[in-house]
């Protein structure tokens, strides 16, 4: 599959191809500069691409060439990793990166915009969900239909911001790979932050509520309403596992505690 685009953009191979759940991967290299060739059928993954070339390398990987289902991107050559940054002590240091890239990719560009999916639509498996299976994905549901009811600060989003999609790109920095092509609410790109790297450091006491602090404070968003975006995204995040026969439990927690602590705001505010 990678044949056509190898000979068509002058590539060389670099490395073992490999498989993630975004696409098929190629590390090669065009000319001297390190690149990763992906190719995906999935319509999203191609919308992502697109979106990538609009970026033009300010807050995402640059783009090298791309075409219907082939993206070739500038490789991370970087070996800090925002995972281990986590795990090493240092979640402030790593959450503070990923909104700076976040406010990045938000911001307003000169040229049009490619074509993008609007948020609400992303949350239809939610509505449904919530009818069936009830319980806090009825809490999720109702977080993110009110925060479709009065929307705040539209912008171009990531759509998948976490830990795994921000790599170290060196001298240029932190930047994002493997976006969704969404448009809606700047708020709900930082909700995903909230559920990685993982379940264990997710849901650790405290770091919910210190990551909110930082967020709220980097991105200039009020707390209840980040929260609110934590509880429609952990409820949707689950939902997906559902369908997708995986066991939900940690988005289910995150979505509880985020009910928690916004049961616990109203409470504070009564």
């Amino acid at each position: 599959m990678f044949d056509q685009y190898l000979k068509q953009w002058g590539l060389t191979i670099d490395g073992e191809a490999f498989v993630s759940p975004n696409g098929n991967l190629l590390p090669v290299r065009r000319g001297d500069t390190p690149a990763i060739l992906k190719i995906s059928q999935a319509p999203e993954e191609q919308a992502g691409s697109q979106l990538m070339a609009w970026w033009a390398g300010d807050g995402a990987a640059p783009v090298l060439a791309h075409a219907g289902e082939a993206l070739l991107m500038k490789r991370a050559q970087g070996a800090a990793s925002l995972a281990r940054m986590v795990a090493d002590g240092r979640d402030d240091e790593a959450t503070r990166i990923l909104c700076a890239v976040a406010a990045r990719l938000h911001a307003p560009r000169s040229t049009p915009r490619p074509a993008l999916v609007p948020l609400e639509q992303w949350f239809d498996a939610l509505w449904s969900a919530a009818a069936t299976h009830g319980g806090v994905l009825e809490h999720s549901a109702k977080a993110a239909r009110a925060l479709f009811a009065a929307p705040q600060d539209p912008a171009v989003l990531h759509g998948d911001i976490h830990h795994g999609n921000v790599l170290d790109f060196g001298p240029a920095g932190w930047l994002a790979i493997d976006p969704k092509g969404l448009y809606g609410e700047r708020g709900f790109d930082f909700a995903n932050i909230l559920c990685n790297p993982d379940e264990a450091s997710a849901q650790a006491p405290g770091r919910l509520s210190r990551r909110i602090a930082i967020i709220s404070q980097a991105a200039g968003i009020e707390r209840h309403r980040l929260l609110q975006w934590v509880l429609a995204w952990a409820g949707l995040s689950a939902t997906w596992m559902i369908e997708d026969g995986a066991e939900p439990e940690g988005r289910l927690a995150l979505a509880r505690l985020a009910a928690s602590a916004l049961d616990g705001s109203a409470r504070g505010s009564d």
